[in-house]
């Protein structure tokens, strides 16, 4: 247990090597030896990876140089300029109306974010519980997908705060527009008009009829979380030879373990919505758009292998809820929900 004498005076700052250890045990108290996330785990690797700018965190450091709070921003989108709000926890002393945890996530958006020029920014609030999701929606983050079964009960017994899979929110906020063209499935056409309403950057909404293109061979970039049991498939181009590329993609992660397979899409694509019939005829359905993610515009897809634990959901706002809804249904639709 990492031990820290509370009552203590703090001040916040931006990550320095010698804040390594204390970073590292600070997760481990809160979660235990299996966090997902290796580099907030491991010393070296937080080192590393802040020092190449692909993690950016910020420390609540007290005057013995123990760390009582972090939080930071890191890559995980495929463009490099859209950077993942995260990896934001409390020691328990240290909790209880103090602010820890809202003033670090002002520091990470808006110190961090401009100093590193940084275009766009998104959060997975859990959905075991309301307490990151109200934080963000009060900072004017709006939710525009949800990703489902995201997370194993497991990463969260040392705060016992999950009975099954955790779902996850994905909250954006825009920090230089880039306005652009985006293609709506036929499918989908009045879900993501939902979607996007209230989006703080402007877009051109074409519906997508085209069929897909023989002239561009599909790539696909797969992630596997072990841990999570959790595939992402991101699709940077999609062809002709889209369907079979993918079947072969598919059975590898599900021979992996893999559980929940998510599949990122652009919807600078004509022909998205074929892309995203084929998808739905393997039982994929709607995850939510995701506002720069290759730069241009990406939907998120997803399959749960099983019955997801819809019950588990906690959500704050009532977008949320009315995005769950439409998911919810779209689970149905596909067949997942027989």
């Amino acid at each position: 247990m990492n031990e820290i004498e509370p009552g203590q005076t703090y001040e916040f700052d931006f990550f320095r090597p010698e804040d390594a250890e204390g970073v590292t045990r600070l997760f481990k108290t809160v979660y235990g030896e299996s966090y997902p996330i290796k580099t907030f785990i491991d010393p070296k690797l937080l080192i590393e990876e802040n020092a190449a700018g692909r993690t950016i965190s910020s420390v609540a450091r007290t005057p013995k140089g123990e760390i009582v709070g972090h939080g930071a921003l890191f890559r995980s989108a495929p463009y490099e300029r859209v950077y993942e709000s995260g990896a934001g926890l409390v020691h328990p002393s240290y909790r209880g109306g103090k602010g820890i945890y809202t003033k670090l996530g002002l520091q990470v958006v808006d110190v961090a974010a401009k100093k590193y020029e940084i275009e766009q920014v998104f959060g997975e609030s859990v959905c075991n519980h309301i307490f990151a999701q109200r934080g963000t929606a009060k900072a004017g983050w709006i939710t525009r997908a949800i990703e489902i079964d995201l997370m194993p009960a497991e990463a969260y017994d040392q705060e016992k705060s999950a009975s099954g899979r955790v779902t996850a929110l994905l909250d954006f906020k825009t920090l230089k527009p880039n306005p652009h063209t985006v293609y709506l499935p036929a499918v989908h056409e009045e879900n993501m008009r939902f979607l996007y309403s209230g989006l703080d950057d402007d877009r051109d909404f074409v519906f997508s009829q085209d069929e897909l293109p023989s002239s561009v061979k599909t790539e696909i970039k797969t992630q596997v979380f072990d841990f999570a049991q959790v595939a992402r498939m991101a699709v940077h181009d999609a062809g002709t030879d889209f369907e079979s590329t993918f079947a072969q993609q598919e059975k590898a992660v599900q021979e992996k373990g893999m559980i929940v397979l998510q599949i990122w899409l652009k919807l600078s694509w004509p022909w998205i919505g074929r892309v995203v019939d084929l998808l739905r005829r393997r039982g994929y359905f709607l995850g939510g758009i995701l506002p720069r993610w290759f730069d241009v515009d990406g939907m998120l897809m997803q399959k749960i292998m099983g019955q997801p634990n819809w019950e588990g959901i906690q959500l704050y706002t009532d977008r949320a809820k009315t995005i769950l809804e439409i998911i919810k249904a779209d689970w149905q639709q596909v067949g997942q929900g027989l």
